[in-house]
């Protein structure tokens, strides 16, 4: 199976987003560079600097599926059945969105009631040897709880947030959680790329 990894845009102080779920300057980075990378879906381009944009295409190439929350499908509306990255999603819900599901037949997208650990399961059945992402704060949090995260990916943005919707693991109902060094650092502008091997 695939690693499983853990990826946010995050400020300086830990949060990925602001109190009323904006992303204020996180993204900032992904439009302020000479090198043209279209989303793999073709929803929109990148502009990223040299050092972001070989980070990107490296990053993008071996991710096989998503593993999201409900929240964070609801807030980008399913993608519109297609997500950016032009991977197969699995969403984390107590209830599937039937009329969702019924308007995109053909979406590549996986609805997992009976939980993370399940999620994951699935993911990596759909992503086989590849990376299986995992995004947005709840659910990244629970696969940390749960011991199934292998890697933790941060795009760390130069900008201190004050206050946010939440930091981005939020509180852990274990111990403290131990990272190696980094295996991967990345200076871009605006942006530091940086994946940490979890430690077990």
């Amino acid at each position: 199976m695939g690693t499983v990894q853990a990826q946010a845009n995050m400020s300086l102080d830990g949060y990925v987003a602001k109190q009323d779920n904006t992303i204020g300057r996180l993204f900032d980075w992904l439009q302020n560079g000479e090198v043209a990378m279209p989303s793999p879906a073709g929803d929109f381009t990148l502009h990223l600097t040299p050092q972001s944009a070989e980070h990107m295409r490296r990053w993008v190439s071996s991710l096989g599926a998503l593993v999201c929350g409900r929240t964070l499908f609801d807030v980008a509306d399913g993608w519109q059945g297609r997500h950016t990255l032009d991977v197969p999603v699995v969403v984390v819900t107590h209830r599937i969105p039937e009329d969702w599901v019924d308007a995109h037949p053909d979406a590549p997208f996986y609805f997992a009631t009976d939980g993370v650990e399940a999620a994951i399961a699935r993911a990596q059945e759909l992503a086989g040897d590849a990376v299986v992402a995992v995004t947005g704060g709840t659910i990244a949090r629970q696969c940390l709880d749960l011991r199934l995260l292998d890697e933790v990916a941060i795009d760390l943005v130069p900008v201190v947030m004050g206050a946010g919707s939440r930091p981005f693991f939020g509180e852990l109902s274990s111990d403290d959680v131990v990272l190696g060094n980094p295996t991967v650092c990345v200076h871009g502008d605006r942006v530091t790329h940086l994946v940490f091997p979890v430690l077990r």
